[in-house]
């Protein structure tokens, strides 16, 4: 992996970087994006012609936490946060503006984070992460299942995180670099080739812990990872038809995201829980 900055055990044996004609597939978020307005559109005139006494009521008890991916904020996930709104979840957003810095230190924001929404609903959450946000989801569930019920992962490459295309890369290089300039809050060479970046992988291949759900949703048509690489053994997996970034706002992706998040609260095995 000569032509990457990250350290050569984050792509292991049996995953490879998705090459050009791979990437094409991205293409195809203008009409997954398309796809989430008209759908919206139509249930919104279906809202309007049912009478107010008969629209669905139903309330999920698990906040949400929505997690954006590499390079990406909290926008990113408006779209599926006013869905899953609409369908009864609470959601939180994540406070990363764009997931570009240290993923310890993220890890860190995610955790300070979640113990606000603990101790504000005195439920455990349910994250949401997309991309590099699913593993940092990943990690954050084995380290506090105090503070964790479940986890749903889109197009996450735990497995192997440098399974991503060259383009990554070159993103990475450049926050490398901008680190070495001294720009504060960019990830270093530690973090992508060091221990930092040994420390984050090797607690993402823990053990996921009793009582904590996780759904890894991934697509064949992944441009961006090597989509074997999201089939986390220890999840549930769930195939869908997406580009990478229009996992986003495809809704027939939030669907399924919603769907787990469901299957996730009926068998999370402790439903209430607060900060000692």
């Amino acid at each position: 992996m000569t032509d990457s900055p990250l350290a050569s055990f984050l792509l292991p044996d049996g995953f490879a970087r998705p090459g050009l004609a791979t990437l094409l597939n991205e293409t195809s978020l203008g009409p997954e994006l398309a796809r989430y307005v008209l759908r919206a559109h139509d249930q919104r005139l279906s809202r309007l012609s049912r009478p107010h006494h008969r629209r669905p009521a139903h309330r999920a008890t698990e906040p949400v936490l929505l997690v954006p991916g590499f390079l990406a904020g909290d926008w990113t996930l408006t779209l599926m946060a006013k869905t899953l709104r609409e369908r009864g979840f609470r959601t939180y957003r994540s406070g990363i503006t764009a997931n570009v810095g240290c993923t310890l230190d993220a890890a860190t924001l995610l955790e300070s984070r979640l113990e606000e929404i603990v101790d504000r609903t005195d439920r455990r959450v349910q994250i949401v992460g997309h991309s590099l946000g699913g593993m940092l989801a990943r990690g954050i569930a084995v380290r506090r299942p105090d503070l964790v019920s479940g986890i749903v992962t889109m197009g996450s490459p735990m497995l192997a995180p440098g399974a991503h295309h060259g383009l990554l890369s070159r993103g990475v290089e450049a926050l490398v670099a901008l680190n070495r300039f001294g720009v504060p809050g960019v990830m270093s060479a530690e973090c992508v080739a060091g221990s930092c970046a040994r420390e984050s992988f090797e607690e993402s291949r823990e053990a996921m812990p009793d009582g904590v759900g996780f759904t890894a949703i991934y697509s064949r048509r992944d441009g961006i990872v090597d989509w074997r690489a999201c089939v986390d053994p220890e999840g549930h997996p769930v195939e869908v038809t997406a580009s990478h970034v229009g996992m986003a706002v495809d809704p027939r992706v939030i669907d399924h995201v919603g769907a787990a998040l469901r299957r996730q609260a009926d068998v999370a095995s402790t439903p209430s829980l607060r900060i000692a």
